[in-house]
């Protein structure tokens, strides 16, 4: 290797593996989290730009301007030009860079230029694929595997492991199984084939070798993992991931990427898809004098406590303490309380741990039931900051003057409706295209249907409390899930036990397993059983 350019930065090859996000190494992650840049090849490597700054530049290399792929020495060489400055540049690859057809290259060029440069491997999907499947390709006492690109010409007699995974082999599958037939290969050997393997997309046909091609026949994709071997009987009690509860379910969730976190993590755990769609939008007061003022008055040490009920209320405050070139310091010596575990988690983020959370229900009754009553001789001053959204009930403030203290309730920002989504989304909710709605309040319920139009009738309706099923129900929805407890986790686990149950149902009846968006186009409209 030729002695480093100073001026140059470096590369870290990064495998994304299979297709499943979650399969990123811890390395791979640090790798994104620290990047200057990041290269990509095809649109959906940017949902890996989540673990990156905000900000960072992406540099997209797949194609030119005229949309043909660029050879592996212009990407090579771009990615060179890329590291000037000392950039730290990411570059995401499919699978693994080393089984990548252009990874080794790019490294290469790397090394010419004298670009220091570092591997991080992918999860591979030879293994991933089928063990997402419930494939394994070790068993008992079939234990000899091999592994088989289909480039060219095969003797498949030479090829007498127990199991056989083939790759590439989807366009030309007859004549592969007529092949491994006529090499000697049972021909009622079990055969899975494997398509979108590891994603939610993921479908596995499986079937006999002499029969495989015929099943496969017409898929809009061709299978691109095939295992040929007895294994593939164990998955019909090993598949874990087809199973899931909700898998390959699309999920609406009305709330903002930033609000709806921890609901989108439960729903992905069970295998849905989510789709943030925001209902509101949160805009600054029309009035800023009270919160100015309200903000200098903290700063000033004119309170005791201040409570944060939503995170909204705590990014307006800290806006206001940025704007006066202040940061997490200003609240020294102020009790601070938080109502729910994201809005404190988000001060801890800041360096602020909370004095009071509550200890059962995460509301505004709950912060009550846990608040010290004001004291005289303990409390040096009786003042409460209540940052809140101008459409906030009073009850908090109420409850805290009659424990003693004076309450400053101030309006910190104002939620009005969002616009409408696209018109594919309003056409996907109104048509049935979504498998399930998740509604945590009742102004998600309101705000949705005002700016998109009520849910299709197929279309399974979560919601996390009585109150908000029945504002659904006001608006002519069917409440099919409903939470026992008002947690984001709760309502992901209710609608997961609801989609078990409809599974199993369905499995019992000897029906085929399909989510309630596919049961309504298949069955013309008519309305699914729950």
């Amino acid at each position: 290797m030729t002695t480093p350019n100073n001026t140059l930065g470096n590369v870290i090859f990064v495998g994304t593996g299979p297709g499943d996000p979650g399969l990123l190494t811890l390395r791979a992650v640090e790798a994104l989290t620290e990047a200057d840049a990041v290269v990509i090849d095809h649109d959906e490597q940017r949902d890996l730009l989540s673990y990156a700054p905000a900000g960072v530049e992406v540099i997209d290399i797949g194609c030119d301007g005229d949309g043909s792929p660029l050879t592996a020495a212009v990407r090579a060489r771009k990615i060179v030009s890329s590291t000037k400055g000392g950039r730290r540049v990411v570059r995401l690859l499919d699978g693994d860079p080393f089984t990548h057809p252009t990874g080794a290259d790019e490294a290469l060029a790397c090394a010419k230029g004298g670009v220091p440069f570092e591997i991080v491997p992918g999860v591979s999907n030879l293994t991933a694929v089928p063990s997402h499947a419930g494939i394994p390709l070790v068993a008992g006492r079939k234990r000899g595997v091999a592994i088989v690109d289909i480039n060219g010409k095969v003797d498949w007699r030479k090829h007498t492991a127990d199991t056989l995974v083939l790759l590439r082999a989807g366009d030309q599958l007859g004549d592969v199984a007529d092949a491994l037939i006529e090499a000697g290969r049972a021909a009622d050997i079990p055969v899975a084939a494997i398509t979108s393997g590891t994603t939610v997309q993921q479908k596995t046909v499986v079937s006999t070798l002499e029969k495989i091609a015929s099943a496969v026949n017409g898929a809009p994709v061709a299978p691109s993992v095939i295992v040929v071997g007895d294994v593939v009987n164990h998955r019909a009690q090993l598949s874990w991931f087809e199973t899931k509860p909700l898998f390959g379910w699309r999920v609406l969730v009305p709330r903002t990427k930033e609000q709806a976190g921890t609901l989108v993590a439960a729903l992905r755990r069970a295998g849905g898809v989510p789709e943030e769609v925001p209902t509101i939008s949160v805009e600054p007061p029309r009035n800023p004098q009270q919160i100015d003022k309200a903000v200098r008055g903290m700063v000033e040490g004119r309170y005791e406590w201040i409570v944060f009920t939503s995170f909204n209320a705590l990014r307006a405050v800290r806006e206001k303490i940025t704007e006066y070139g202040l940061d997490a310091r200003a609240m020294s010596g102020l009790k601070v309380a938080a109502v729910g575990d994201k809005t404190a988690a988000a001060l801890r983020e800041w360096g602020i741990e909370p004095d009071l959370v509550p200890s059962s229900e995460q509301s505004a009754k709950g912060l009550l039931t846990d608040w010290p009553p004001y004291d005289e001789v303990l409390d040096p001053i009786n003042r409460v900051f209540l940052p809140r959204a101008d459409i906030a009930t009073e009850t908090l403030a109420a409850g805290l003057i009659e424990l003693g203290w004076e309450v400053d309730d101030v309006t910190a920002y104002r939620t009005v409706r969002a616009a409408p989504p696209p018109a594919e989304t309003r056409e996907a909710i109104k048509s049935g295209k979504f498998d399930a709605v998740v509604f945590t309040s009742s102004s998600t319920v309101r705000n949705l249907v005002g700016i998109a139009g009520k849910p299709h009738a197929s279309t399974v309706i979560a919601c996390i409390g009585p109150a908000t099923a029945k504002t659904a129900e006001e608006h002519g929805l069917r409440v099919d899930v409903l939470a026992p407890e008002p947690s984001a986790e709760v309502l992901a686990d209710s609608l997961s036990d609801f989609g078990a149950a409809r599974r199993m149902s369905l499995i019992e009846a000897g029906e085929p397993v399909t989510r309630p968006s596919e049961r309504r186009r298949r069955r013309g409209g008519a309305r699914r059983k729950a």
